[in-house]
């Protein structure tokens, strides 16, 4: 093997790793969003979204990354652009064989993991916008009764807020 293709490896293997650092930050971020739906803390809910589509930017940017370094070595293999590791890896250099299958192995692993906990995220998200939207239904239906009463707003207020707050304690 000429030293080009070498380097390129190099360039892959680096590239590989960057990856599946980004999917552990990418887990870490969902395990922190998690951990504030359950706290129900709703502003930083926000911001967990935000970092993790920022996160989800810089993993695609990595995968860029990292699919150019295999089109490349492909090419310098003499092997379509477009072959999997599965085809490519038994064309390196038997010493790197492992270090790449263990280092694809893991991306591929830690992105079934990043995938599963979205859907979990997503399922405990969903159930928090479900307890808000009974919660705004039932105080809108309060409104309309005493609404249809003919009770004050200021009534209102009051009558509405003690079950409320019984409710909540």
């Amino acid at each position: 093997m000429d030293d080009p293709m070498m380097v390129i490896l190099q360039n892959l293997i680096e590239a590989l790793r960057n990856e599946l650092q980004q999917y552990g930050e990418m887990l870490a971020l969902m395990d922190h969003q998690r951990e504030v739906v359950r706290r129900k803390g709703s502003d930083d809910i926000a911001d967990t979204i935000s970092a993790i589509n920022a996160q989800s930017a810089t993993i695609q940017g990595a995968r860029e990354n990292r699919h150019s370094f295999q089109r490349q070595l492909s090419v310098s293999l003499k092997q379509p652009e477009d072959s999997t590791f599965a085809h490519l890896i038994p064309l390196i250099p038997v010493q790197y064989r492992p270090l790449v299958s263990a280092l694809v192995q893991e991306n591929n692993e830690l992105l079934l993991r990043v995938l599963a906990r979205a859907q979990q995220n997503q399922a405990q998200l969903r159930h928090s916008a479900e307890l808000m939207q009974q919660f705004i239904t039932t105080l809108s239906s309060e409104t309309q009764i005493l609404s249809v009463n003919g009770e004050s707003p200021s009534a209102l207020a009051v009558e509405a807020g003690s079950p409320l707050y019984a409710a909540i304690v």
